[in-house]
């Protein structure tokens, strides 16, 4: 089995809905990303998959949170724009767009701030 990871970033503000605290302001976070597929089987070319190509998939999908107000966009409509769901989005997002690879998303880790991340796997 190999996992390959890519790095990402984007900036973004949001606010916390229900939530008693600072976060309940609008605020930013200078988001990082980590996102890992797996698979046993490697391409004609020795490559679970290209990085240039993860990472373009990748882009494809962060472009569209890269300096939004997260909660106006539709998929916050209901869901609080917490860490855990916007990770849980961002590797539901990518899952379908690699639908046609030899790989699976294996997990997207999402840090708010160096020291905080959480890390989102379908079980």
């Amino acid at each position: 089995m190999y996992r390959l990871t890519v790095k990402r970033r984007f900036s973004a503000a949001h606010h916390l809905r229900d939530y008693e605290g600072k976060c309940a302001q609008l605020h930013g976070h200078n988001y990082n990303v980590e996102i890992t597929v797996a698979g046993d089987k490697l391409n004609d070319a020795g490559m679970l998959i290209d990085f240039a190509r993860l990472k373009q998939i990748c882009d494809q999908v962060l472009d569209r949170y890269d300096h939004a107000y997260l909660n106006e966009l539709p998929e916050f409509a209901q869901a609080n724009v917490t860490a855990e769901n916007l990770a849980a989005m961002i590797f539901e997002k990518i899952a379908k767009l690699l639908a046609g690879f030899d790989v699976r998303l294996f997990e997207v880790k999402l840090y708010e701030t160096e020291d905080s991340a959480i890390t989102y796997r379908e079980s």
